[in-house]
């Protein structure tokens, strides 16, 4: 952000936290307040000089991921449909699978590109609001609720749009659907569009929370139902599908 936008050192750290509270990404945050950009420059699908995303995730420590031969062996013995809907992009999904051991462990990866593929950054933002500089002031926001905050151009959670370009795409009942993310907000919008919600990373439920699980690898012991739901689909015949969604951390 601050070598590819121009953006004050001292300034950023702020406004990364308040773009992720009010908009799930930094990138969707971006956009919503006024930074244009075409998202292949973002994401680092072309044009290698401006490759801002892989110039951000080429630093990130992959290298502390290892392979989780529990996690691999507990997905695959499960008898569902099993998608992975990231806010990350194709490039970063896939590294992290790969350095886990759970490339093919998934049935498809919803990504970035995904729900964005024919958006390449080139609409107009939301121009209510914006400054005459042409940047909404989020932190400003704070001591100004009252003010109507732009919306992003980009699909993505915690926005309810996305979650529906899901269930389409994986062509998914939300109902049937077991959502795991480690974001409560992420939860609580996958609540409301119908989807049983499980929080990864600790032991204590929140409000629009169904279940909540200390690690991953607690995943049988948690929802011994979704190895259960295979058996008893066959056993009436039925024609439904039951999935879970789960999430690649961005």
């Amino acid at each position: 952000m601050i070598e590819k936008l121009g953006l004050e050192e001292s300034k950023v750290p702020e406004l990364c936290t308040s773009l992720y509270k009010y908009y799930g990404t930094t990138m969707a945050g971006l956009r919503a307040i006024g930074y244009n950009f075409d998202y292949d420059d973002f994401i680092g699908t072309h044009f290698p000089p401006f490759r801002i995303c892989s110039f951000v995730h080429g630093r990130l420590p992959y290298n502390v991921l290892k392979p989780d031969p529990l996690l691999r062996n507990l997905l695959l013995s499960l008898p569902i449909r099993r998608v992975i809907f990231t806010n990350a992009d194709k490039t970063h999904a896939a590294r992290v699978l790969n350095r886990l051991g759970l490339e093919d462990c998934f049935e498809m990866i919803i990504c970035f590109e995904t729900l964005n593929s024919t958006n390449k950054g080139s609409d107009l933002v939301n121009e209510s609001n914006i400054s005459s500089t042409g940047i909404f002031d989020i932190n400003d926001y704070y001591s100004h609720p009252d003010l109507e905050l732009p919306k992003t151009p980009i699909v993505c959670k915690p926005f309810e749009e996305a979650y529906e370009q899901v269930f389409k795409i994986a062509n998914i009942n939300p109902q049937k659907t077991f959502f795991f993310d480690d974001s409560v907000r992420n939860l609580q919008s996958g609540k409301r569009m119908s989807l049983h919600t499980v929080l990864v990373g600790t032991s204590h439920k929140a409000e629009g929370v169904d279940y909540a699980l200390e690690s991953i690898h607690n995943i049988r012991e948690a929802l011994p139902e979704l190895w259960e739901s295979g058996e008893k689909s066959e056993s009436v015949g039925y024609s439904g599908k039951v999935a879970i969604e789960t999430y690649v951390k961005a």
